[in-house]
C-alpha cells in the first residue's frame, strides 16, 4: 500500500492542525494505521494508532487528550487532529500501515508514508 501524508505546516503554540494520510494500492480497511513523529536529533516516536475498523485507538501519553486519530475507510484516509499544539510537537509526522496488529511499535508496521512537517512556533 502507498501512503501519502499531507496537511503539515507552521502553526502558533496553542493552535490546531489536521494532518491526513491517503492510502492507495491495496484495501485500506485491511490495515491498522499509526502516526509517528521524528524531531531533529531525536528518535522516531509513536504518536497514535487506530484499528482497522476504527474501534480501537491508542495514544502516546504526551499527546493524549490533545490529539485525535480517526479514519474514513470509504476515503482510504487516516487523520490526526492536533489541538493545543506545543513547540515540542514540532517534528516530521509519518503515517504507517500494519497488516497484523494495532500497536505502538514501529517495527510492526509494513508501510510508511513520506512524512509531513509540522512546526509549532512559541
Amino acid at each position: 500500500v502507498q501512503l501519502q501524508a499531507s496537511g503539515g505546516g507552521l502553526v502558533q503554540a496553542g493552535g490546531s492542525l489536521r494532518v491526513s494520510c491517503a492510502a492507495s494500492g491495496r484495501t485500506f480497511s485491511n490495515y491498522h494505521m499509526g502516526w509517528f513523529r521524528q524531531a531533529p536529533g531525536k528518535e522516531r516516536e509513536f504518536v497514535a494508532a487506530i484499528s482497522r475498523d476504527g474501534g480501537q485507538t491508542y495514544y502516546a501519553d504526551s499527546v493524549k487528550v490533545r490529539f485525535t486519530i480517526s479514519r474514513d475507510n470509504a476515503k482510504n484516509t487516516v487523520y490526526l487532529q492536533m489541538n493545543s499544539l506545543k513547540p515540542e510537537d514540532t517534528a516530521v509526522y509519518y503515517c504507517a500501515a500494519s497488516s497484523r496488529v494495532v500497536t505502538t511499535e514501529g517495527i510492526e508496521y509494513d508501510y510508511w508514508g513520506q512524512g509531513t512537517q509540522v512546526t509549532v512556533s512559541s
